[in-house]
């Protein structure tokens, strides 16, 4: 065990884990950030996608001793009131289905619009590529997408 200072969604936070401890499971079961879900554990379906210094990075692969020093900001620091462009997107073009990607995604899509405010329909495909939406509402995702970058 080992003690890591994290900056989390722009707060200090101090974890006492195993150093090989997936930030995933440091955000649900230590510090009780919930929002990122685990999908697969191998770092290939996005669930679990969140932000590594403005990068989108897989959690349930990172170690928590990789993310020491770094900024990391989950779904809950997207926005307080759940009013990011992306958040508002996702609604007006009626994304979730289960939901159970949802965070991933707009994590992904978050990181995307970040380094490129005017994404073009395949830049926006092969961002999103590693998130996989079982209930297959990729077209929306798309389309809200592109909405949130007409609104950023």
């Amino acid at each position: 065990m080992a003690i890591f200072n994290l900056t989390i969604n722009g707060k200090s936070k101090q974890v006492d884990v195993d150093p090989n401890t997936p930030m995933l499971w440091v955000l649900r079961d230590h510090l009780d950030l919930v929002g990122t879900k685990f999908g697969c554990g191998i770092a290939q379906c996005g669930a679990c996608t969140i932000h590594l210094d403005g990068t989108a990075v897989r959690s349930c692969s990172l170690p928590v001793s990789s993310a020491e020093g770094a900024e990391i900001t989950t779904i809950e620091g997207l926005s307080e009131n759940g009013d990011h462009p992306l958040q508002e997107a996702w609604i007006e073009h009626d994304v979730p289905q289960c939901g159970y990607c949802q965070a991933g995604q707009i994590m992904t899509a978050a990181a995307l619009l970040n380094d490129n405010p005017k994404p073009s329909d395949e830049e926006i495909e092969n961002a999103l590529n590693g998130n996989i939406c079982r209930c297959g509402t990729y077209l929306r995702i798309k389309a809200a997408v592109k909405t949130a970058a007409q609104k950023l």
